[in-house]
This record gives structure tokens, C-alpha cells and sequence, in this order.
């Protein structure tokens, strides 16, 4: 396996990371709401938590 001879600086390393960031976000549509949200995160939608199309948690009104 290759080793390499230097460290690389921490201005190449970041340079070579910045491409990652101009890909757009995944967005899905939630089946049960129809709402579009981030993939694999939960997401708020008329006072209720869903993920995966099914409710986590209500909000509390207080």
C-alpha cells in the first residue's frame, strides 16, 4: 500500500475537497404529507414530526 513521503497541507486538502459542496442537495417527497425535504432527515409539517412517512412527535402548544 502507498504511504506518502509529505504531509499534505491543509490548503490542498481543502482545495481538493471544495467540489463536494457544489453538488445540490437530495431532496425527496414525503409520501404521506407530499412535502419536499432533505433526505434521511425529519421535517416538520403542520405541527408534526415525520420521518419515513410516519409521525415521530407532535408539537407541544404551550
Amino acid at each position: 500500500m502507498a504511504h506518502p513521503k509529505r504531509r499534505q497541507s491543509k490548503t490542498r486538502t481543502r482545495k481538493r475537497r471544495t467540489h463536494d459542496a457544489l453538488t445540490p442537495p437530495n431532496v425527496s417527497t414525503c409520501p404521506t404529507t407530499g412535502q419536499a425535504h432533505l433526505s434521511h432527515r425529519a421535517h416538520w409539517h403542520e405541527g408534526k414530526l415525520y420521518y419515513k412517512g410516519k409521525v415521530v412527535m407532535e408539537r407541544e402548544e404551550a
